[in-house]
């Protein structure tokens, strides 16, 4: 019967985790990311806004705005967020994710305040637990991260 060789500890877990990128692709990201769904975020808004009719000036700045304000709030979410305690780490990103939902679903032609206001709260409550478990499993009580 073949069993295998004995091997030290260190052979078998990885000393640390792989970084493919550096560190200044690491920074940039965290400006071209927000940017780049702030820009999507925004023409979303403003075709939802629209409602298939022409683009207008005044359409196209609120949609701007829209996406300028979010790329702005996820921005401010990603510097400022790793300082707090875990829970209420995921609390921001719950806030922020069932907020932008709810109001995308407000710019429909019809949606209703109810629809919009349990459709954030049910994204919220989804993007909460995924983020609270996230955060629960990789750093400790203080918020540094055991991984």
């Amino acid at each position: 019967m073949t069993h295998a060789a004995p091997r030290s500890r260190g052979t078998i877990e990885r000393a640390g985790t792989t970084d493919v990128f550096s560190a200044r692709t690491h920074q940039a990201a965290k400006v071209v990311v927000p940017v780049l769904l702030g820009v999507v975020y925004g023409y979303w808004v403003a075709a939802n806004r629209r409602y298939g009719g022409p683009i207008t000036v005044e359409n196209f700045l609120y949609g701007f705005f829209a996406g300028l304000v979010f790329s702005l709030l996820f921005m401010t979410l990603l510097a400022l967020a790793p300082k707090v305690r875990r829970e209420l780490h995921a609390v921001l990103w719950a806030a922020l994710s069932g907020s932008a939902l709810g109001f995308l679903v407000m710019q429909a032609p019809s949606p209703g305040v109810l629809r919009s206001t349990i459709l954030g709260l049910l994204v919220a409550a989804g993007v909460f637990l995924t983020m609270f478990y996230r955060f629960y499993t990789r750093e400790d009580a203080t918020g540094h991260r055991v991984r």
